[in-house]
């Protein structure tokens, strides 16, 4: 299940409303909530998100996490025309594998990814050391 189709799904539970009930309130079929929300159909498009967000007057942060949910929902990846070669095998292999990886894999792979970003804020918090003062020497 997608990030989304579980974010529209709780959303909806927290509401109180049916799927039909939601539909007729965005202006929507009910077929196209129910594909929503078992992951059929992709995130939905940006009119949806904002007839959604209307309708059940969403806050601010419940808004930043439905567009960060339909974002990470994405199931289609385009390279720049001129991506190096060696990206375009990366995601060939990544397609192969897919579907068969282990979710350790999965936690390492996203763990390299992310690994410049870890490393600027480990940075950023590690502890500064202070120099101590040497003791002058005392003669006799």
């Amino acid at each position: 299940m997608s990030p989304f189709s579980l974010f529209l799904h709780n959303l909806r539970i927290r509401h109180g409303m049916r799927q039909s009930e939601l539909a007729e309130a965005v202006g929507y079929e009910p077929s196209y909530i129910s594909a929503l929300e078992l992951g059929i159909k992709g995130p939905p498009t940006d009119e949806f998100l904002e007839r959604l967000i209307q309708t059940l007057s969403m806050s601010l942060p419940e808004q930043e996490t439905l567009r960060e949910m339909a974002l990470a929902s994405q199931r289609k990846l385009i390279l720049d025309a001129d991506a190096p070669t060696d990206l375009y095998w990366l995601l060939n292999d990544l397609r192969t594998a897919l579907n068969y990886l282990h979710p350790v894999q999965v936690k390492l792979i996203r763990e390299v990814i992310d690994l410049p970003h870890s490393l600027l804020k480990d940075r950023a918090t590690a502890p500064v050391r202070i120099k101590r003062k040497r003791k002058e020497e005392v003669s006799m």
